[in-house]
């Protein structure tokens, strides 16, 4: 008796279908149970590529590069104005694994920034720290605080350039009193100065110069 062949089952149309439900390159809208948005490109049905996530409850909006779900590469958060209602930028620039990692920029209330470089969503490395009351913070940074060597200049413009740790005066530095002309060279130790000599500098050219001059030693 010859041998009689079946054709191979059919694929289970299931199977069709779960391709299809798969998201993958298309830009695709999709809402989340709680209101949240996403218009954007798709891969094995997580985010991937370029595009844009609402949140419904903050109202905060991110448009950008994604990875595997995550935000990963360039990109820019944002929140509206609870007053205005007008959106402003709070992060501009790298991604990684969904937190701030590269280099940025980073805009604070009281319209206070930082830009330079990030790791694991805090400040580290290099960066440029501005302040409220006029104040520039120019340095190394470590865990979101100034650590390492740095130079940190008052609206008035004396300044000190030397060591930071934990986001205070630490080490070797020197404190520029441009006001009176002096110059302060020594060691400190968390914020207070230690050791260290005084001597005039630029004390002629000064806006408030001490009334007499430091003698000699």
């Amino acid at each position: 008796m010859p041998l009689v062949r079946f054709p191979a089952p059919a694929e289970p149309l299931w199977h069709e279908w779960d391709r299809k439900a798969q998201k993958s390159g298309l830009r695709h809208t999709v809402y989340a149970v709680n209101g949240d948005q996403y218009t954007g490109e798709w891969q094995d049905n997580l985010k991937h590529g370029k595009g844009t996530q609402l949140w419904k409850r903050t109202g905060a909006i991110y448009k950008g590069d994604w990875k595997f779900g995550k935000r990963d590469g360039y990109g820019s958060y944002s929140v509206p104005d609870p007053v205005t209602k007008e959106y402003k930028k709070v992060y501009t620039g790298w991604w990684k694994n969904d937190k701030k990692w590269g280099y940025g920029t980073t805009f604070y209330p009281g319209g206070e920034y930082y830009e330079g470089e990030w790791s694991g969503g805090q400040r580290s490395g290099w960066g440029r720290m501005y302040y409220g009351d006029g104040s520039i913070y120019e340095g190394q940074w470590l865990q979101d605080r100034p650590c390492g060597q740095g130079m940190l200049r008052l609206p008035n413009e004396n300044r000190y350039e030397g060591g930071w740790k934990e986001g205070k005066k630490h080490g070797p530095g020197k404190f520029f009193y441009l006001d009176t002309g002096q110059l302060f060279e020594g060691v400190w130790a968390a914020d207070i100065p230690k050791y260290g000599t005084m001597i005039d500098f630029g004390r002629d050219e000064a806006p408030t110069p001490t009334q007499y001059p430091i003698p000699k030693v």
